[in-house]
């Protein structure tokens, strides 16, 4: 086989396997996301459960980055502290590694079965979540059957004359094997491949395990820095979660590089063949990092919080805010389709501005400050003012001649607004009350009754997302999952409820304390909620999925 020929064999086979990779975490995320979401909220501050819960996702998503940027837009939002951010990142670092340890196994008899499972389940699925689940599998599968191509493509290499120079100059050269193999796993942004192809390598018999000790190294930095690369943009409380994981494995890989010298004869204990040594090596480095680094996590929270300093944007967003140039254009009032959809641009925009009041909401109850106060009751004027201006507007409309279509949008709009606003009153008045009832007296929520208000919260603002997806997509389907939610919510109120007063019976003085607190906050989210759950209502009303009344009549 030519160079040529041999080169495109194998980055055919690696582009499959990226490409499986992806569809196995796309899979999982469409399917379920926010359940995800909400596991990563539901452990509080208990480290050892967010390491866990971050190698159970790893494991499900195949990539420790995906776990990343979940825990870092978790972070940003208030869900997560930094503390556990990075103990479920450690835990993602263990289940990418227990990932390559099973894809290690010889399992090429699974491909086609996976192939043709996932295949029907794609095609003939009737809803989502088994159609999400055919992807799931057929990534399964065109991950092992890339491994095989893999195996193929490599076979040719044992014959030649240049692999063996370049294979002992990087058992040699430690620190070149170490780069190389780190700027490779970030250019693939994937580490999985990378150690995948690795281990393919030393199965063929074409990398010692001296050579493969530093690669193997690298790329574990290297799925650190895809981590920082693909956070450069967000906020600083999301970069802080990627620059702690890097921070750990880079202070892991320094030391693990010092002693692979002295101690590769006695990686023999590992396997019998460099391909088990390597794996072991690999999933043992991580589990140290997990062992070692997990009782550090508040010293490098400490760390990158000093590097990394909040983001001060709030005069700047009030600037940007107060230029923003409104979409109710009044020229648009003799053209009915054009002003109804301006008018749901401007109600999109006060939706995104009761977001923001609403997603620092945790952060503002655990450390309230006039600051945050302030800058939230700010926002709440930009929406009332946006709710004035809205209910304008569509009356000018409704002066004009209208059809029934474009009256009743006319009307939805206006109770969209409506109800926005007293969202963004929910939040202005009550929650950051009780910030400022915290802050002059000092009461604190038991530690069982900040994680359930947490997962409240979590549970709030992604039916917000979905409710302002549902205001331009008319969705039925995501119109019948709001109101789900919003059921849900109830529940979680009402459970929140019991262990509440369960806490107080048992003479809690932390419940005692924050009694009030704690009720009037899951009141006011379960509200919010509520108010969001009424922009399905039209979609189902008119599809003849919603009764009008919820009472069912008895005879008798």
């Amino acid at each position: 086989m030519t160079l040529v020929a041999l080169s495109l064999h194998l980055a055919g086979a690696t582009v499959l396997l990226l490409y499986a990779v992806h569809l196995v975490r796309s899979g999982v995320e469409n399917a379920y996301g926010t359940s995800l979401k909400r596991v990563l909220a539901r452990g509080g501050e208990r480290r050892i459960y967010a390491a866990a819960s971050g190698t159970v996702l790893a494991v499900l998503l195949q990539s420790s980055t995906a776990v990343a940027m979940l825990a870092s837009g978790l972070s940003a939002s208030g869900y997560l502290t930094l503390n556990t951010s990075l103990a479920v990142l450690l835990g993602a670092d263990l289940g990418s590694a227990l990932v390559v340890r099973v894809l290690s196994f010889d399992l090429g008899w699974l491909s086609p079965l996976l192939l043709a499972a996932g295949g029907l389940l794609y095609l003939k699925g009737r809803s989502d979540k088994p159609r999400e689940l055919g992807r799931m599998l057929l990534g399964i599968g065109f991950v092992l059957m890339s491994l095989k191509l893999i195996g193929e493509a490599t076979l040719p290499l044992k014959q030649s004359d240049v692999l063996p120079a370049v294979v002992g100059y990087l058992a040699k050269d430690q620190v070149t094997a170490f780069a190389a193999a780190m700027l490779f796993t970030w250019i693939v942004h994937s580490s999985v491949a990378v150690l995948i192809l690795i281990l393919g390598f030393a199965a063929q018999g074409l990398l010692p395990v001296e050579a493969g000790l530093p690669l193997i190294l690298g790329a574990n930095l290297g799925s650190g820095l895809i981590a920082m690369w693909l956070t450069r943009g967000f906020s600083a409380e999301a970069r802080r979660v990627a620059a702690g994981n890097l921070l750990f494995r880079a202070f892991g890989a320094a030391i693990a590089l010092l002693v692979i010298g002295p101690f590769s004869a006695e990686l023999q204990h590992l396997g019998a063949t460099a391909a088990e040594q390597l794996v072991h090596f690999h999933l043992a480095f991580n589990a140290c990092l997990v062992i070692f680094c997990l009782p550090l996590s508040q010293l490098a929270a400490s760390a990158v919080t000093s590097l990394i300093k909040s983001d001060l944007k709030s005069s700047e967003d009030s600037d940007t805010l107060a230029r923003r140039i409104s979409a109710l254009d009044q020229a648009l009032l003799d053209s009915p389709d054009a002003a109804l959809a301006a008018a749901t641009r401007e109600v999109l925009f006060m939706g995104e501005v009761v977001e923001r009041m609403l997603c620092p909401v945790m952060e503002l109850l655990e450390h309230p400050t006039p600051a945050k106060i302030e800058e939230i009751r700010r926002l709440d004027g930009y929406v009332n003012r946006a709710h004035r201006d809205i209910k304008l507007y569509l009356a000018a409309i409704h002066r004009g001649v209208l059809d029934e279509r474009q009256s009743r949008r006319g009307v939805e709009l206006i109770d969209i607004a409506i109800n926005l606003e007293h969202a963004g009153d929910i939040v202005s008045k009550t929650l950051v009350e009780i910030a400022r009832d915290k802050l002059e007296n000092g009461n604190n929520f038991s530690d069982e009754g900040w994680t359930e208000l947490k997962a409240l919260h979590a549970s709030v603002r992604d039916n917000m997302r979905l409710a302002f997806n549902l205001l331009v997509s008319d969705d039925p389907v995501m119109a019948r999952k709001l109101v789900r939610e919003k059921e849900r919510v109830r529940a979680l109120v009402r459970e929140s409820h019991e262990r509440h007063l369960a806490r107080l019976r048992a003479g809690r003085a932390e419940s005692v304390e924050s009694s009030n607190m704690h009720l009037e906050v899951a009141r006011a989210l379960k509200e919010v909620n509520s108010l969001l759950a009424t922009l399905a209502y039209p979609i189902l009303k008119q599809r003849g999925d919603l009764l009008e009344s919820r009472l069912a009549l008895v005879k008798g």
